[in-house]
């Protein structure tokens, strides 16, 4: 992504962080990260995020996204060779509407659809809604995906240790380490 668009994306993560009164340093701002798992279809599938903290016990998050935005649907799985058990997460809605699908029995009518063209990639349907002030715990290895509503929405992650190039997609064209790389 040309590093001109990604800062355009951070100022929409700047105004949706004020929306919902959260108070970031210059710093944090200058260094939202702008996920696009190497596909460039950012405004279908990717997300903003803050890191805060990420030590060897936990980690603390603030991700944006857009009007119906996806996180594509990913695991976190362990890896006893580096001593990681996977990441436990637990997602608190801060602003807007964010719909979380994870293993377990599919809702008959969802209130979200897959990104159009990747919707193969979509398998788990067991929906979880979350408005402002609600949260829900992710165990780890578990499949999950989430999308936005049409306001956006702000969601603060706590989590175990986050090894996110490790990240598990069932889409085999993501890349989460793609968005490391800006072009000028």
């Amino acid at each position: 992504m040309k590093k001109e668009i990604a800062n355009q994306y951070r100022e929409r993560a700047r105004e949706m962080y004020k929306k919902a009164n959260i108070v970031i340093t210059p710093e944090e701002s200058a260094n939202i990260e702008i996920v696009d798992e190497g596909l460039g279809e950012f405004e279908k599938i990717g997300l903003s995020i803050i890191t805060y903290v990420n030590t060897d016990y936990y980690c603390a998050k603030e991700m944006v996204l857009f009007p119906f935005q996806t996180c594509p649907e990913h695991t976190h799985k362990p890896m006893p060779e580096i001593g990681y058990m996977g990441k436990q997460e637990t997602f608190r809605c801060r602003y807007g509407k964010v719909f979380l699908y994870v293993e377990g029995e599919a809702v008959a009518n969802p209130k979200c659809k897959a990104p159009e063209g990747s919707e193969q990639y979509f398998t788990v349907w067991n929906e979880i809604e979350l408005n402002p002030g609600e949260q829900y715990t992710i165990a780890p290895d578990t499949l999950h995906w989430f999308q936005a509503g049409p306001n956006g929405a702000v969601i603060s992650e706590f989590s175990t240790t986050s090894h996110d190039e490790y990240d598990v997609f069932t889409d085999p064209r993501m890349d989460r380490m793609a968005s490391m790389n800006e072009e000028e």
